[in-house]
C-alpha cells in the first residue's frame, strides 16, 4: 500500500425510492485521529457503523464526515376533520350558508387542514434497506478519501527520495571536507605556533599533543556515520508499509541534532557549507513528513 498522506477529500452521492442522500468525508493534518461526524438525528446505527469504518482505516489526520439527507415528498395527504368541521361552522355561522365550492376549496386551503404524508428521518428505520445503503455508502466515501490519501502519499514518497538523495551528496561532501579538516588544522596550529614561538620553546612532542587535541575535538566522525545511519532509516520507512508520520519526524529531528554538531565542530569553510546545505534539505524533509499519516 505504501504511506498514506493525511489530506484530502472525497463525495459520493446516491438516491433510493424513499429519497437522495449524500456523504462527503475531508481530512487535514493532525498529531493524532479527531473525527468529527454531522449527520441527522435518529440515525446512531449508522452514525457508530460509519465511526468504526474510519477507525479501522486511518490513524491520524483531522476528519469531518457528513452525511446529508432528503427525503420524497408523500403521494398521499391527510385531512384534519376536526379543524374543518371547525372552520366550516365558523363560515356558516357568519355567511348563514354551508361552505360549498369556492367556499370549501378555500376553506381547504387553509394550513392544518390538508397536510401530506411526509416521511421522517426515524421512519429510515423501517425502510426495509435504508440504513444498510446509508452505511454500505459511507463506507465507500471512506474507502475514497482512504484512495486519496494514498495518493499524495505517493506524491510526498517523491519528495522524500529526492530529498534523502540531497543528504546523501551533502553527506558525502562533508566526509571529503572532514577528512581535509584534520590535516587543516594541524598545519594552522602549527603555522601559529611558529609565528609566536621565534625561539623554539615549544616542543615537538608538546605540539603534537596539542594538535591531536584539537583534531579529535573537531572529529565529526560519529556524526556523519549517524547521518549515513539516519538517511538509510529514512529511506527504509518510505519504502514501508503503515502510519510512519511520527517515525519520520522523529528522525528529522535526529538529522538535525546531527547535522548542527556538524557545523558546531566544523573548522573549515567548506564543512560549514555543506553542513548548512544539509541543515536546509532536512528542514525540508521535516515539514513534509508532518503531512504523513
Amino acid at each position: 500500500m505504501g504511506i498514506s498522506g493525511m489530506t484530502g477529500f472525497a463525495r459520493i452521492s446516491e438516491e433510493a425510492e424513499w429519497g437522495s442522500w449524500s456523504w462527503e468525508a475531508r481530512s487535514v493534518n493532525g498529531k493524532g485521529l479527531d473525527v468529527r461526524v454531522n449527520m441527522p438525528s435518529g440515525l446512531e446505527m449508522v452514525d457508530q457503523a460509519v465511526r468504526k469504518a474510519i477507525g479501522s482505516t486511518f490513524k491520524r489526520g483531522s476528519l469531518q464526515i457528513g452525511l446529508r439527507i432528503e427525503l420524497s415528498g408523500a403521494e398521499t395527504v391527510t385531512i384534519n376533520d376536526d379543524v374543518l368541521a371547525a372552520l366550516m361552522a365558523a363560515y356558516e355561522r357568519a355567511e348563514g350558508a354551508l361552505a360549498t365550492g369556492p367556499a370549501l376549496a378555500t376553506l381547504m386551503g387553509i394550513r392544518g387542514v390538508v397536510e401530506p404524508e411526509t416521511l421522517a428521518m426515524r421512519d429510515l428505520a423501517e425502510i426495509d434497506g435504508a440504513l444498510e445503503a446509508l452505511i454500505t455508502s459511507g463506507e465507500a466515501v471512506i474507502r475514497a478519501l482512504h484512495d486519496r490519501r494514498v495518493q499524495e502519499g505517493e506524491e510526498l514518497k517523491s519528495l522524500f527520495i529526492g530529498q534523502l538523495s540531497e543528504m546523501r551528496v551533502h553527506t558525502s561532501d562533508a566526509i571529503g571536507h572532514a577528512d581535509a579538516q584534520k590535516q587543516a588544522i594541524g598545519e594552522k596550529y602549527r603555522a601559529r605556533i611558529a609565528e609566536f614561538d621565534t625561539e623554539g620553546a615549544v616542543s615537538d612532542e608538546r605540539l603534537a599533543t596539542e594538535v591531536a587535541v584539537l583534531a579529535a575535538k573537531a572529529d565529526v566522525t560519529e556524526e556523519l556515520d549517524r547521518l549515513q545511519a539516519h538517511i538509510a532509516r529514512g529511506q527504509n520507512l518510505i519504502e514501508s508499509d503503515g502510519a510512519i508520520g511520527r517515525d519520520l519526524g522523529f528522525l528529522a529531528q535526529e538529522l538535525n541534532r546531527e547535522a548542527n554538531t556538524l557545523c558546531s565542530k566544523s573548522a573549515s569553510l567548506d564543512l560549514t557549507n555543506a553542513g548548512l546545505a544539509l541543515k536546509s534539505v532536512i528542514d525540508q524533509f521535516k515539514e513534509q513528513a508532518a503531512n504523513v499519516e
